[in-house]
């Protein structure tokens, strides 16, 4: 017999051809059954007397038994199979019973006993008999058990099982989502055992996968882990080619993006995202359901732009959905589902951009969709709370009452259309309270606000504890607070509110954007209310910007992820102004450090020096350095266009960004490491004053002033009682002005407007300084200081402030600030203590190359006629023990300048440069062939290199949407490992420029001790060189020069 029981041959052969075979296994065929050919192979072998071993013999007669019961049963069921006489069934369930009692657990027949019995119940009695069928599958259960992968029976008994299975799922209805993702689980596992043709496939495991994938389809999305697990085995039956292959991608990316509103976990949107990019790409132009499938994607990208905020997915969300209403025209079924998702998209645009065509776009988009949702419509309660949320968020821009009164009328009717179990009644209840809260500023009828603060609480209790739509509803709940506590002004209206504001800006699964709008917001209320958690409020945005950005995967989204929310820009400054405001200044230092160069600390942590740790634990040591290579390899530098490419290089930086913060917590374990990588204190931070004192200089809107960080004590807090932010915008755009007047005056001309600006520098910020230096500091003539500006002071020539006044007893001029100080720049304190610590990496065979460039490649800026000549200087001026060598003409290409920069230690770099005030990482230096950019600078380490002289345009200029930033060319070769960097404010004349690089050289190589040149002496040898040129240079060109470092 064959599998259900047919005969399909008789073995009719003598004793003596099958003891020709000796003991060797043979294989005797049979005629074709259902296009398969069935096969036996037959092993003989010979017992002869037994003798006297009365154990053997029994052994002996029992096989016999179990052999002829089996080959009974086998028969009594050929002859039910042709009779249907339950007589025969009967006979063959004895005999099959038989043979199971007579092998035990252990024998090793057992499994083959189990296998005959059950397939005699399953052939007859369980057909008829449901209530057999669960006997009848524990034996097959307990066969299969006994032959486990591997085993040549293996694929027959899981066959038996799912046989079973299936019929009882067909005559069960109480079949579970758990019974029919057991059911697929054993299907998938007999279908990689089954190729395509063989016997088993064809009689058994198509039928069965066929109807697991019907059933899983008729199941609702169950995100849970099990309902995942499910849908993920469905995935594995319907391979690429399948009919339901797309069905089966659709409802595992539907049910991982459920699970993700439910828990948000960024991974599961992911690769819901993957998996529908997966559909788009096998459903092209033409495709049917591809407006269905199109949708879903960009469903789903919607939901990764609101956790997110990556404008690059609401960009394209927007392109998708207008694709999917371009194949939904007028009269398409789902033309309704198109415009309202169309509306929501441009509502986010609208919220980021503030262009009112969006918001105007998405109402008329919701109008229409409304007229194809009437009275009666299952899905008009959807489009009434949408179409809602787009006038209050125009009301909230431009405050017209029509807009929050009709607002307020559509989400009243859409919650009346809403059942209570609904799943997105908790949107509408809170989004109704946000409207009442608008309308009791107004009204200032309590009945509103408590109406508002009742349909929160309703809406939170909706939630479990871990759902992010709670972030939301304690947004709301602090929004009603305040409302009623701006009427009334009790102070514990004003506490709840704060405390929602905490519960809001912590919520573990809500997105960073999210998060980060509503702490902004805590500091807006805090420091308007002048409420205790202000600093706190700042703590916690810093907190939550360091984690947003740090899940960028480039160096440009991190940028783009920071300039998003618009008031942030101004966040560091602000917290510093707080701490300094309620006289905590050592914690003001800490704030402004961390907030400050955020971009740049970032990447900073990819190359911490690890000496100290690799000597107390050089296994951890050096796996953190590797996870940081595999991460900065990961992080990449451009935003990708190809937008799947793009989805699995930010998967693979987040897993990397994963693996790298367990090392990092793991080295916080080992002794001495408590606070590796954490924000530094202010003792650590003190470090950068070692040489001199450093200057923070703040520009907030709530206070302009100074904090001087001394080599050791406190801080000195240095009031700007004249100066408030807008004056210093003012003065940074006079700047600007005068500096763009002076280049088109002669060299002789007086520069009366620039002079006028310098004096006002020094009387209302560094005078002051300059007398708590002296007074406080008793710091000596000529000793270094370093300037670190804020904000619109990183645009001001600080270190040219000058009196330009007679003393008063007319004996000679009042000094400036070089005449008093060495001046140096900052990036930041830490920048600084980087550069010092690399200094132990001094090179003892410097070597310097002066690159040039006089014709730059096209676009890049006309020929530089000065350059060879200024290169010529620099050759001459140099030390022969310096190794000079001269990079220009064709050999000064983007390439051949990388590699200058990573071989030498000295660098002179004369040709253009450009800011790039767009995208400050793009700046430039002009070469040969392409550009040589910021970020090309910022992937060169070069921990050997000590000095660079950037004898070129706006080397030193900020980035205008990142002041704080201080995102430039010259900040860039320091990060990447020059020590001492000269750099420049604004346009250089190159005629003019080579008589401040002949007298910086010379008073810089002059009384050299060894022939050994050194990189800390650049600041005296620039302030000497300033000083030497007043005859031959004006005024702006010579402050254009600033030094940078050690």
């Amino acid at each position: 017999m064959l599998g259900l029981g047919e005969v399909v041959g008789k073995l009719e052969t003598s004793w003596n051809e099958l003891l020709d075979h000796g003991d060797q296994p043979f294989d005797i065929s049979f005629p074709t059954v259902d296009h398969t050919c069935p096969s036996l192979t037959l092993k003989v072998a010979f017992v002869g007397p037994c003798g006297q071993d009365d154990g053997a013999l029994l052994e002996s007669i029992i096989e016999c038994n179990i052999a002829r019961h089996t080959d009974a049963g086998h028969a009594r069921c050929a002859d039910y199979v042709a009779s249907k006489s339950i007589s025969h069934l009967n006979d063959a369930l004895g005999h099959f019973q038989l043979v199971l009692d007579q092998c035990p657990v252990g024998h090793p027949d057992r499994a083959a006993a189990l296998a005959n019995l059950a397939c005699a119940r399953l052939g007859g009695y369980s057909l008829k008999d449901l209530q057999d069928i669960d006997f009848t599958t524990s034996l097959f259960r307990d066969a299969l058990a006994l032959r486990p992968q591997g085993h040549p029976d293996h694929s027959l008994s899981l066959c038996n099982l799912i046989s079973v299975v299936l019929i009882w799922h067909r005559h069960n209805k109480e079949c579970t989502a758990v019974n029919i993702q057991e059911f697929a689980q054993l299907c998938c596992e007999l279908l990689a055992l089954c190729p395509e043709a063989t016997y088993l496939r064809s009689i058994s495991v198509d039928t069965a996968v066929n109807y697991v994938i019907h059933e899983c389809n008729n199941l609702p999305i169950d995100p849970s882990d099990e309902g995942i697990q499910l849908r993920r085995i469905v995935l594995e039956l319907c391979p690429v080619g399948h009919q339901h292959h797309l069905k089966a991608l659709d409802e595992l990316s539907w049910g991982l993006r459920e699970r993700f509103t439910q828990l948000g976990s960024i991974d599961d949107l992911d690769e819901s995202i993957q998996l529908l990019r997966d559909i788009a790409s096998l459903c092209p132009e033409g495709c049917h359901d591809r407006d269905t499938y199109l949708h879903n994607l960009a469903f789903s990208i919607a939901h990764r732009f609101s956790h997110q905020g990556n404008s690059h997915d609401l960009d394209e969300v927007i392109s998708l959905y207008e694709e999917v209403l371009r194949l939904c025209p007028v009269g398409h079924d789902s033309r309704d589902t198109s415009l309202d998702n169309l509306g929501g998209a441009f509502v986010d645009r609208f919220n980021q951009s503030g262009d009112v065509n969006d918001i105007n776009r998405a109402i008329s988009l919701y109008r229409e969709a409304l007229t194809l949702r009437p009275p009666g419509n299952a899905s008009r309660d959807i489009t009434l709370n949408n179409l809602a949320r787009a006038l209050k968020t125009r009301y909230d821009k431009f405050n017209v009452s029509e807009d929050l009164n009709e607002a307020v009328d559509l989400y009243r009717e859409s919650l009346r259309l809403t059942q209570h179990d609904h799943p997105d009644r908790h949107a509408y209840l809170r989004n109704l309270s946000s409207a009442l809260c608008s309308w009791f500023t107004h009204t200032q009828k309590d009945e509103d606000v408590e109406e508002a603060i009742g349909l929160c609480r309703e809406s939170l209790a909706a939630l479990p504890p871990l759902h992010p739509d709670r972030c939301t509803c304690y947004a709301r709940l602090q929004e009603a607070y305040l409302s009623r506590y701006g009427v009334h002004h009790d102070p514990g209206d004003l506490s709840l509110a704060v405390e929602h504001f905490r519960l809001a800006s912590r919520h573990p699964t809500q997105g960073f954007p999210g998060r980060i709008k509503t702490a902004l917001l805590w500091v807006h209320e805090a420091e308007k209310h002048q409420h205790e958690s202000a600093l706190e409020a700042y703590h916690e945005c810093l907190d939550l910007f360091d984690n947003h950005v740090m899940t960028r995967s480039s160096v440009i989204s991190r940028r783009e992820a920071a300039t998003a929310f618009l008031e942030a820009r101004t966040l560091p400054v602000d917290a510093t102004s707080c701490a300094i405001r309620r006289d905590n200044l050592r914690q003001a230092v800490e704030l402004e450090e961390r907030g400050r160069g955020q971009q740049w600390s970032l990447t900073a942590r990819l190359r911490t020096p690890l000496e100290d740790l690799e000597s107390v634990n050089p296994k951890l040591a050096h796996r953190f350095s590797e996870l940081s290579k595999r991460l900065s390899d990961a992080q990449g530098s451009a935003v990708s266009t190809d937008r799947a490419a793009a989805d699995q290089a930010a998967i693979r930086y987040r897993r990397f960004t994963t693996q790298w913060e367990a090392a990092v917590a793991e080295i916080r374990n080992v002794q001495g490491f408590s606070q590796f990588l954490l924000p530094p204190s202010y003792k650590d931070l003190q470090a950068a004053a070692s040489y001199g004192p450093v200057i923070i200089l703040i520009a907030s809107k709530y206070s302009c002033e100074a904090l001087v960080v001394p080599t050791s004590g406190q801080p000195h807090r240095v009031p700007f009682p004249s100066v408030a932010l807008e004056d210093l915008k003012m003065l940074k755009s006079n700047f600007a002005k005068a500096i763009r007047h002076a280049s088109c005056m002669g060299p002789k001309e007086p520069r009366t407007a620039l002079i006028a600006l310098l004096r006002k520098i020094w009387d209302e910020v560094m005078l002051p300084i300059v007398k708590v230096l002296q007074r406080d500091l008793k710091l000596p003539r000529r000793s270094r200081i370093w300037l670190c500006p804020t904000a619109a002071f990183t645009s001001i020539p600080l270190h040219a402030a000058h009196p330009f006044r007679t003393k008063a007893d007319g004996c000679g001029r009042e000094p400036c600030l070089e005449d008093l100080y060495i001046c140096s720049y900052t990036p930041t304190l830490s920048a600084l203590i980087r550069s010092r610590q690399m200094m132990k990496n001094h090179c003892a065979m410097p070597s310097f190359v002066a690159i040039g460039q006089s014709q730059p490649g096209a676009g890049q800026g006309e020929a530089l006629l000065a350059v060879e000549s200024e290169l010529a200087l620099v050759r001459k001026l140099v030390p022969v023990t310096a190794n000079p060598t001269t990079l220009s003409g064709d050999a000064a290409t983007r390439a051949g300048a990388l590699e200058a920069l990573q071989c030498n230690t000295w660098v002179h770099l004369a040709c253009h440069g450009k800011q790039d005030r767009e995208q400050p990482y793009n700046s430039h230096f002009a070469m040969r062939d392409q550009p040589l950019t910021l970020l090309d600078i910022m992937e060169n380490d070069a921990p050997q290199a000590e000095f660079a002289f950037l004898s070129a345009c706006h080397t030193a200029v900020g980035d205008e949407e990142m002041p704080d930033e201080v995102i430039h060319l010259a900040a860039g070769l320091q990060f990447s490992g020059f020590k001492s960097v000269i750099g420049t404010l604004w346009v250089v004349d190159d005629a003019v420029a080579r008589h401040i690089v002949e007298a910086f050289y010379e008073d810089m190589f002059k009384d050299l001790k060894d022939g050994v040149i050194d990189c800390t002496k650049a600041a005296l040898a620039l302030n000497h060189a300033t000083c030497a040129v007043k005859k031959e240079v004006p005024l702006e060109q010579r402050i254009v020069f600033i030094h940078i470092g050690v």
